[in-house]
């Protein structure tokens, strides 16, 4: 499978372009009381001229018969090449990056690369419940390997210690499995794993539009041209 790489890509996100798109499928679920619960899950990864990437899974339980049952959750956030930042970067608030981009091309990109030959990441995940990770981990080709190096909890957090998630393009499907910490030993539990197929994917043409619609829409039009 050839991976697609958008024409308006900025190069910092050239490492996570075979991400870009969205991937349908169903996985097995572990939990307490339950182990191989059946599940669908629809992930989105967009871009929008900056140097990170939108990451969006919606997950719901299925059926006998593989039919969407109910809602599990959604998570949503942000994955980036982890650097230090500088002052051409976006931020605080709404103050705007610079119109160029910090790392302008491929060579400026490869001096990112790490010791192992891949590239640091770091990955912030909210979920409901007031729960937020961030993620530390590498890329490296098609395989992104993470683990949770903080998290913020709010009070109504159910009890929760951490995790550890692989992620991986396999005959050009997307492949992942997510272990989650035992509160009281520490240790590692599988909690779910998945394969979803490719569905859609990016082209320069949709840089903006996951957060603003086309800009060729018209008034009370809710279809992209």
């Amino acid at each position: 499978m050839a991976i697609e790489i958008p024409s308006n890509l900025t190069p910092e996100l050239v490492p996570l372009s075979w991400l870009l798109g969205t991937w349908e499928g169903t996985g097995s679920l572990w939990y307490e009381g339950a182990e191989e619960t059946p599940f669908g899950q629809i992930i989105t990864f967009t871009q929008d001229g900056l140097p990170f990437v939108e990451y969006r899974a919606e997950s719901f339980l299925l059926d006998d018969q593989g039919q969407k049952l109910r809602p599990l959750t959604v998570e949503t956030g942000f994955w980036q090449i982890d650097r230090a930042q500088v002052d051409g970067d976006v931020g605080p608030g709404l103050v705007p990056a610079d119109v160029v981009p910090v790392h302008k091309d491929a060579d400026s990109v490869e001096t990112l690369r790490n010791e192992d030959d891949g590239f640091n990441i770091l990955a912030t995940i909210a979920h409901p419940g007031g729960l937020t990770e961030n993620y530390v981990g590498m890329i490296k080709g098609p395989v992104v390997r993470m683990q949770t190096g903080n998290m913020l909890q709010d009070d109504i957090t159910k009890e929760y210690a951490g995790s550890v998630r692989l992620w991986g393009l396999v005959n050009g499907n997307l492949m992942w499995d997510w272990e989650t910490a035992n509160p009281a030993t520490r240790k590692l539990e599988k909690h779910a794993s998945a394969e979803l197929r490719k569905t859609s994917s990016m082209t320069g043409d949709d840089l903006g539009a996951t957060m603003f619609g086309s800009l060729d829409d018209e008034p009370g039009d809710g279809e992209s041209k």
